[in-house]
């Protein structure tokens, strides 16, 4: 008797996902709630589980995109059980040949081994996340794992994260790389401690190679090498791991590790002002792309494939476009009024707050002010209604290392220089190492980009939907403007207000950039409110 292992519905409005890669291949042994395969949809990965022990039995295949509700796979009766049993009787039939009869057997260590077998499982990653894609393993099949020791990377719409062994043992890996898995899918086992099976042979047993490094005392495929996250930092810093020292088990290069690896030198072309508005912990090197191949003439290409948060920013952004009146206006900003400020008490801010006093609290609290006049900047469309806030929370686009986010700052309104120095500290941290929550990228009323940090001069920033205005930053350049009839040298930047002119008209957008300009260059009006 089979069961049939169908697509479960994982939100309101999904209707369909792609296989991205199978945990277990067609014929093997499954377990209940076993992970077996990884589904992706347009939002998160989840995992597809077991539910009930047997031989797997694959309908579907890897990159099938599938209706909810679509067959993927059938579990037959028998498989996990009978093998142990006929396991056990081979083995206690040739110990019994050949062993007196009060030597202990091989069947409790089969045992245990089996029943020792724990499944990782996808972890719960935000509230409306109902699958991930494994986007790569860390650890292969067959492999000794320690506790806690990062053995998959899991990707969502919005943020990739590691998933870790929960014991030490040998991995058994079910999802397959590219395998898109709903919340609480099966991605693997972890058998026994670490300890072979009968039929390995004890030179390969990959739990000796497992306890040698665990002690230091031998050197391992892992040994230099970055786990995912180390790799990304590296490479946001242009460090190479060879010149990195592991910490980590095997000399495996950490996420500390990398995060104290010495950066290499800022890129000469931006400003020293453009990289005083980077935000902390978001900071991108600008680099010159590596040839795909070598310079002996050969023409060729590489394809990868899309990740689930680049596909999904692709669809909102040309949706903006074709849905949206889009404007933008423009104005320019004396930066020298915040720089004289920041000049003379940043580092007093710093030694009382424990933040850097950057530009970006000057931005955010200019744009709430500037909102409580203009309401209808920071309102939305919502069918045929307008809504309109009564708070400020303002978006913030990132730089992450899978792509562009937005993580939010609630009621900034409320907030000190100091509280929205350490928010955005905070937030940016998170979204370098990707670990935003859905809940901390959803439902700003207004955003704030930067492109200056990457030496960008004008630009006209697209509209984060459902919002209707976005705010862009530009470099800071020292340029000739006149002043009481004076030519002086100012530190200058650009300002550029993109707007949704369906329910933002040209008075009010103009009007609202002219506000934030005000403020900008007369910061004592952000202290009292004028």
């Amino acid at each position: 008797m089979s069961l049939t292992i169908k697509v479960p519905p994982v939100g309101e409005s999904i209707t369909e996902v792609t296989l991205s890669s199978w945990l277990k291949k067609d014929g093997d042994a499954v377990k209940m709630d076993e992970i077996i395969a990884e589904l992706e949809s347009d939002k998160a990965t989840f995992e597809l589980t077991a539910e009930k022990a047997g031989i797997l039995k694959t309908v579907a295949k890897e990159g099938d995109t599938l209706p909810i509700g679509a067959v993927v796979a059938t579990i037959e009766e028998g498989g996990v059980v009978e093998e142990s049993k006929q396991a056990a009787v081979e083995i206690n039939s040739k110990k019994a040949a050949v062993a007196p009869p009060a030597q202990p057997t091989a069947q409790p260590a089969i045992t245990t081994a089996t029943e020792s077998a724990l499944q990782i499982k996808v972890p719960t990653v935000g509230e409306s996340i109902t699958e991930v894609t494994l986007s790569r393993w860390i650890k292969k099949d067959g492999d000794a794992v320690a506790m806690d020791e990062a053995i998959a990377e899991l990707e969502s719409d919005k943020a990739t994260f590691e998933l870790t062994a929960e014991k030490a043992g040998v991995l058994k890996t079910i999802a397959k790389e590219g395998d898109v898995l709903p919340i609480g899918a099966v991605v693997c086992t972890i058998e026994g401690a670490g300890a072979p099976t009968p039929a390995a042979k004890p030179a390969e047993a990959p739990a000796a190679e497992f306890v040698a490094a665990t002690n230091g005392k031998a050197t391992t495929y892992a040994s230099g090498t970055p786990s995912p996250a180390a790799a990304k930092i590296l490479a946001e810093k242009g460090v190479d791991k060879g010149s990195v020292s592991g910490t980590g088990i095997a000399g495996r290069i950490t996420k500390e590790d990398a995060l104290l690896a010495e950066k290499v030198s800022e890129n000469p072309q931006v400003s020293k002002e453009a990289q005083q508005l980077i935000v902390p912990a978001a900071k991108a090197e600008i680099t010159s792309p590596k040839p795909l191949v070598a310079a002996t003439g050969a023409r060729s290409d590489r394809r990868e494939k899309m990740s689930s948060l680049r596909k999904t920013v692709a669809k909102r952004l040309v949706a903006v476009k074709n849905e949206t009146a889009m404007l933008t206006t423009f104005n320019e900003v004396d930066m020298s009024p915040i720089m004289e400020i920041r000049s003379k008490y940043k580092d007093k801010f710093k030694e009382k707050h424990g933040v850097g006093l950057g530009f970006m609290s000057f931005f955010t609290k200019a744009v709430c002010e500037a909102l409580k006049d203009w309401p209808a900047v920071g309102a939305r469309i919502e069918g045929e209604e307008v809504v309109y806030s009564n708070f400020s929370d303002i978006s913030i686009a990132v730089s992450a290392p899978k792509g562009l986010v937005v993580p939010v700052i609630r009621n900034a309104e409320s907030m000190s220089l100091a509280e929205i120095e350490k928010a955005v500290a905070a937030l940016a941290a998170k979204a370098r190492e990707n670990k935003l929550t859905l809940e901390e990228m959803t439902g700003g009323t207004f955003t704030i980009t930067n492109g200056g940090v990457f030496g960008s001069m004008m630009s006209t920033p697209i509209l984060n939907s459902p919002q209707s205005a976005i705010l862009g930053m530009h470099n800071i350049i020292e340029r000739p403007v006149a002043v009481n009839g004076q030519v002086v040298i100012r530190p200058m930047m650009y300002l550029a207000l993109s707007y949704d002119h369906r329910i933002i008209d040209g008075r009010e957008s103009v009007s609202f950039l002219v506000r934030v300009k005000q403020l900008l260059e007369d910061p004592a009006r952000l202290l009292l409110g004028v």
